[in-house]
């Protein structure tokens, strides 16, 4: 997605306010934000900033899992299976 007709300076921003976050919600496409002639802010909706949060997230939990593999640092399946089937050991007290 090219966000390069999505540009305005800050003062647009000042005079636009309301109308740029009905913009921004209706459309769920950020605007960046400039400052002096370099780009300084993303405004974006809620709702997509939540779901990119959720996908980093996600990629965070696979790029950690990958490292463990590459460290060697697994369980062969039939292990977790055998010791999820005997079920929990007693704890110690």
């Amino acid at each position: 997605m090219k966000y390069s007709t999505n540009i305005k300076p800050i003062t647009w921003l000042k005079a636009h306010s309301a109308d740029v976050l009905t913009w921004v919600n209706e459309h769920r496409e950020p605007i960046v934000i400039t400052q002096n002639g370099e780009a300084r802010a993303v405004l974006q909706d809620v709702s997509t900033y939540e779901q990119t949060q959720e996908t980093l997230a996600l990629l965070k939990i696979l790029a950690l899992g990958q490292q463990q593999i590459d460290a060697g640092q697994v369980t062969p399946a039939e292990e977790v299976i055998a010791r999820l089937k005997s079920g929990p050991k007693p704890s110690r007290a």
